[in-house]
């Protein structure tokens, strides 16, 4: 067949894919969880919550919607229940 791999061309796919995977998995990382994403998160967070209150809702509806509004930018979060290992349909929700 044309499309069949040998093995020395298995090697350097495996060889590149070991050395460039860490290196994605590590500035999605940052990306992610780094400080200064961190630091957005929080005045975002910050900001919503204040908004809430200074539209006149009392401190417990502002937190519960600031808690859902959290839930929303956790993108690790989306990512696992989106992938196969994340929630199946027949579970039951939180």
């Amino acid at each position: 067949m044309a499309n069949e791999w040998n093995a020395e061309e298995v090697k350097k796919v495996i060889d590149v894919a070991s050395e460039k995977i860490p290196e994605l998995l590590n500035s999605l990382s940052d990306v992610l969880y780094g400080k200064d994403a961190a630091s957005k998160y929080a005045q975002a967070i910050a900001s919503f919550y204040k908004t809430l209150r200074d539209s006149g809702m009392t401190d417990e509806q502002a937190f519960t919607l600031t808690e859902q509004y959290m839930s929303s930018l956790n993108l690790g979060g989306i990512f696992a229940k989106a992938g196969p290992w994340g929630r199946h349909k027949d579970e039951e929700k939180d």
